[in-house]
């Protein structure tokens, strides 16, 4: 086991339990559309990557089209569906308990930076964290690679053998892959075992306690 210094924390689902507001604006923006969505549970895809790839990806919309559905979810997302979410159980115990072991730690999530603060903010969750990597709000760092890559700059971490992504989906996998970093998997969110085992993540755990066990594992 490498002993990381860094650890790079994705947000909606890993941090939070963020599907409902998610799931709700997204159906929202699609029967914009004419597309009705009898069960919420289809639209668990659009956790994780990028809205307007979700739309082009699952329901074939233009890139056009795709913009403009992600315009009309985060009417309903900036008013009702951020509030739609809530801190799993164990999630501020875990990053306490990892800043007392001299982990520094930040963000790297795909969410817009504004509705980031927003639900960092809510949560109390910001304290945690040397710096908050999120997708920029004028479309920069569109990537989860990119995001990743800014935050281990903003960190100041030059060594990338000692850092690592922690996250839910194979989107944090794929991701800390493409910025040349280890990767977490962690089966609290939206993720199968299966999806980030085949994605290529380094640790796969089971939740916060197994992950502050094997990253206090000696190296």
């Amino acid at each position: 086991m490498k002993r990381y210094k860094y650890l790079l924390f994705d947000l909606d689902g890993t941090l939070t339990d963020s599907a409902p507001g998610i799931l709700r604006s997204a159906a929202y923006a699609l029967e914009h559309f004419g597309i009705k969505v009898d069960d919420l549970n289809d639209l668990y895809p659009f956790v994780g990557p990028p809205l307007e790839d979700s739309f082009m990806e699952f329901y074939h919309f233009s890139e056009e089209d795709a913009l403009r559905a992600v315009d009309i979810y985060h009417k309903r997302y900036e008013r009702k569906g951020v509030y739609e979410n809530a801190p799993f159980d164990g999630a501020d115990k875990c990053l306490d308990t990892l800043r007392g072991m001299g982990f520094r730690l930040a963000l790297a999530t795909s969410k817009p930076q504004d509705m980031t603060d927003v639900v960092i903010d809510h949560f109390g969750l910001r304290r945690h964290f040397d710096f908050i990597g999120a997708r920029a709000n004028d479309g920069g760092l569109r990537t989860k690679a990119e995001v990743i890559t800014h935050t281990l700059r903003s960190l100041g971490a030059d060594d990338l053998d000692k850092a690592v992504m922690i996250g839910d989906r194979k989107y944090d996998i794929n991701g800390a892959k493409a910025a040349g970093i280890d990767s977490i998997g962690i089966l609290l969110g939206y993720g199968s075992r299966e999806e980030l085992v085949a994605a290529g993540a380094d640790y796969v755990v089971d939740g916060y306690e197994s992950l502050i066990k094997l990253l206090g594992q000696p190296a």
